[in-house]
């Protein structure tokens, strides 16, 4: 992945200071302008690293949940939805953009997402459960959608959302996204692309014939794709940003699937705990490391 993958092509100058932006008031009628602060991160390599991070420790921390430590995919869904809506709480309300803030929005979005998905996907055939089991945690074990009846609901929603989106008339630059609405869509947006990034990846490494090597493979192709079209100037920048903020989600769902699963099935066999501590030990370091890069960025 090169280190400009999806930045900012328009012209438009980069915003030197990291706090302040201008911000065009349209609940105000004069048009006057006001400062605000950023509380958004700028699109960078680093970023598109830790969102791997992110993804990837999603999907083996989801799995450790619902299916190690056995809660279900119900039960687990249910509780990583109400991690994620404090977590969103505790972003929304911060006035700046904070590193550790963000990125555990999306890791609580990347965790359930996950089970949600599993939990709109699977049922309680043997396929997804292993060892003779019939039953996985409390509460139905799933709706028994399937991968392609999932995705094309999670898309339906998606669409919904960047259509109200678009209805408001707020920007979809990441970077330049400012207020509380235009956040709260953004978040919304996050969360159902990470739900769908997972149906595209887990039937990339259940029901293609890829496996899970093969499926990241052909993500990172896709992404690699939109890289070559940063070259053509009709394609919109934001678009490619949505498409590759999709396609890191199965890269993490395969990438986290090869890690955890039995090496019968194609997989390291590292496990899910063991998986996913590095993975945050990883994460974790990566948000450090941008927190120190924003206090610089401040001084």
């Amino acid at each position: 992945m090169a280190s400009a993958l999806l930045f900012e092509r328009t012209g438009v100058d980069k915003v030197q200071n990291s706090e302040v932006l201008t911000d065009l008031d349209a609940s105000n009628p004069s048009g006057a302008t006001r400062s605000v602060m950023k509380k958004l991160p700028e699109v960078t390599l680093v970023f598109w690293i830790m969102k791997i991070a992110a993804t990837t420790l999603g999907e083996t921390a989801g799995d450790l949940f619902a299916q190690t430590l056995k809660l279900g995919y119900f039960l687990t869904t249910i509780v990583l939805t109400l991690v994620f809506l404090v977590t969103l709480v505790v972003q929304l309300r911060s006035r700046r953009y904070n590193p550790f803030f963000y990125w555990t929005v999306i890791l609580s979005t990347s965790t359930a997402g996950t089970t949600m998905s599993d939990f709109m996907n699977r049922d309680a055939s043997a396929k997804y459960l292993s060892n003779g089991a019939d039953k996985l945690g409390w509460g139905p074990q799933g709706l028994g959608l399937g991968y392609p009846v999932g995705a094309a609901i999670l898309i339906s929603i998606l669409v919904a959302i960047f259509i109200a989106w678009k209805l408001t008339g707020m920007t979809f630059e990441i970077r330049d996204i400012v207020t509380f609405k235009g956040e709260a869509l953004f978040w919304a947006a996050i969360l159902v692309s990470n739900t769908l990034g997972t149906s595209m990846g887990d039937f990339l490494s259940d029901s293609s014939g890829l496996g899970y090597a093969g499926g990241a493979l052909l993500v990172a192709g896709g992404i690699a794709v939109l890289v070559a079209l940063m070259k053509v100037a009709s394609v919109p920048n934001v678009l490619l940003f949505w498409i590759a903020f999709v396609l890191t989600r199965p890269l993490g769902a395969t990438a986290g699937d090869f890690l955890t699963k039995p090496t019968a099935k194609g997989g390291l066999d590292l496990g899910t705990a063991g998986s996913s501590a590095v993975l945050l030990a990883v994460l974790f370091g990566l948000m450090a490391y941008a927190q120190v890069q924003e206090r610089r960025a401040r001084t």
